[in-house]
């Protein structure tokens, strides 16, 4: 198998280089993968500390110390899956759980990427890119890089969440809008000993068909539970640009 793979890169590479090099031209698939945390010029800088930027970012930092299932819902830009990637990292580092685990819908907003090559992480990569940012954010590439490598940061696809139960773990469940009913409650039945999870999602800003999404419902359920908490964000709440209050506001 792999004599017949070298043969046939090797017969690629031959054909390609028939034609004349030109600037616009290349492979699409014979270079290295993208990796979020290889890139030279990340905008995002490792930081230690955070605070809350407001009233509600308060509640809600206040709610991930105190309760095992936090739900983040409400307006874009308003910090909800930076703070729990944020705490994600907190409690790693101070040794109250073993792994962090993250999940989002690989839903894409309004458009189809088609096939995308690579393995599992590869293909995933792209959807994760809002996590991969926060948490290059708390850790450095290198450090981020190595706890992948060995596990202990995990990248759990929705599809293969069923049947597990995740002792010890801090998971994430981002853009939980895209999630139906069934699978948000396939999701949160997960949820093992010494383990938090926070759902964030905005119930306004759902790619799936209309009436498919399941975050509102099942937050309105499950608000009065007991050590449940809900967190509700508003336009009030941004800490994005001032511009994208005001877009939330009218659109």
């Amino acid at each position: 198998m792999a004599k017949r793979s070298a043969r046939r890169a090797m017969r690629r590479n031959q054909e390609f280089a028939q034609f004349p090099e030109a600037d616009n031209v290349r492979r699409l698939f014979d270079e290295p993968q993208w990796s979020p945390v290889d890139e030279p010029d990340r905008i995002q800088k490792y930081r230690k500390n955070i605070r809350a930027q407001n009233e509600t970012q308060q509640l809600l930092l206040t709610a991930i110390d105190t309760a095992p299932l936090v739900f983040a819902v409400g307006s874009a830009g308003t910090g909800k899956t930076y703070l729990a990637v944020a705490k994600a990292v907190e409690a790693l580092e101070a040794g109250r759980v073993r792994r962090i685990i993250l999940s989002r819908p690989a839903v894409e907003a309004g458009e189809s990427l088609g096939f995308l090559p690579g393995d599992l992480e590869d293909k995933l990569s792209p959807y994760l890119r809002p996590l991969y940012d926060a948490l290059c954010d708390r850790l450095s590439a290198k450090r981020l890089k190595a706890l992948m490598a060995e596990g202990v940061i995990e990248i759990a696809p929705i599809a293969y969440m069923r049947g597990r139960t995740l002792n010890n773990a801090y998971i994430v469940i981002d853009e939980a809008q895209n999630c139906t009913y069934g699978q948000l409650k396939m999701l949160l039945t997960r949820l093992g000993w010494h383990s938090s999870m926070v759902v964030t999602g905005d119930p306004e800003q759902s790619d799936l068909l209309s009436g498919l999404s399941g975050l509102a419902e099942v937050a309105d359920k499950l608000e009065p539970v007991e050590n449940v908490e809900v967190v509700r964000f508003s336009r009030g709440d941004v800490v994005r640009h001032p511009l994208v209050a005001e877009m939330v506001a009218a659109l």
